[in-house]
């Protein structure tokens, strides 16, 4: 479990070819990182295979380059990282698990003296968690829904999410990772089963 609140940014160091997977290593900046620990790449959860004192490698499976945008990195390209949450941290972002539900598409940067605003389109079928003034997690960092119209939503970024996060690195066309809010995905995933369930009930007399 993480909050989308971006620890720093890290420079992809190698990405390699395994069997059946992708090992992308990044730089080990943390003194007591263990094998085995999730940490969110881009918002995405990787466990960590590989462990030295300068290095932190991950296996990054075909199911997660498939629904991410981490096939499309390079080394050298700029990463999102955030450690998990523990027990006690608060809870400065939202709950975010870093299970990424597919991409969206950056589809205008607006840049003025006021505020830097990103207009997305999501899936269709995604679109209906995605909440006014709601949270979602866009390429690991915790947002806050400025406005749904039509079949896309906008984002305001503060001087310090451009700061410390890429997002301000990102061309239209760039797909996004994408997670919405695990609350609106239950609550609306249970209306529409109890619904359904109730349309099959047969007429009572």
């Amino acid at each position: 479990m993480f909050t989308g609140i971006v620890e720093k940014t890290l420079r992809i160091q190698a990405i390699a070819d395994g069997p059946g997977f992708q090992r992308l290593t990044l730089p080990n900046t943390w003194p007591d990182v263990r094998p085995g620990e999730s940490i969110a790449v881009n918002g995405c959860c990787l466990t960590v295979a590989e462990l030295s004192d300068s290095e932190i490698g991950f296996d990054v499976i075909a199911e997660t380059l498939s629904k991410t945008n981490l096939g499309l990195l390079c080394a050298g390209d700029i990463v999102n990282v955030e450690r998990s949450l523990r027990a006690g941290d608060r809870i400065d972002g939202h709950y975010v698990q870093g299970h990424i539900e597919a991409t969206a598409r950056l589809v205008e940067s607006i840049i003025n003296p006021r505020e830097v605003r990103l207009t997305i389109e999501p899936p269709h079928d995604l679109l209906k968690y995605v909440v006014a003034k709601g949270s979602v997690a866009i390429d690991g960092v915790s947002l806050t829904v400025a406005s749904v119209h039509g079949h896309v939503f906008e984002v305001a970024l503060i001087p310090t999410t451009l700061a410390l996060t890429n997002l301000s690195s990102r061309s239209p066309g760039w797909p996004m990772n994408l997670e919405t809010d695990i609350l609106s995905r239950t609550v609306i995933s249970w209306l529409e089963r109890t619904r359904i369930a109730g349309d099959s009930q047969p007429p009572t007399a």
